[in-house]
């Protein structure tokens, strides 16, 4: 199913962390885990989803990945704690 969503992957808890956007979120994740793409979260085992966020459209989605990225460190990392406090890997709840 495609829906135009933001995500946060995470390396561990407090670990290193990557904003991205997709249409899939189910099958860019899985290329996240399985390092099917070369690339910075290969390099840095960065493959845990622990926040996404769904949008209507691609055009809103993207805007929100711009203004995260723009986010202190200490800003996305309230925002994981305030939606996922334990840092659980997502992915197996949206597949």
């Amino acid at each position: 199913m495609k829906n135009p969503c933001v995500y946060i992957l995470a390396s561990r808890r407090n670990g290193t962390l990557y904003v991205g956007v997709t249409s899939h979120i189910v099958k860019r994740v899985w290329e996240h885990k399985n390092k099917s793409i070369e690339g910075f979260t290969a390099k840095y085992q960065v493959d845990k989803l622990v926040y996404y966020e769904h949008f209507d459209n691609m055009t809103n989605a993207i805007k929100r990945e711009k203004r995260l990225k723009e986010w202190p460190r200490k800003w996305k990392l309230a925002l994981i704690e305030k939606t996922n406090p334990s840092w659980l890997d997502l992915y197996e709840a949206i597949i």
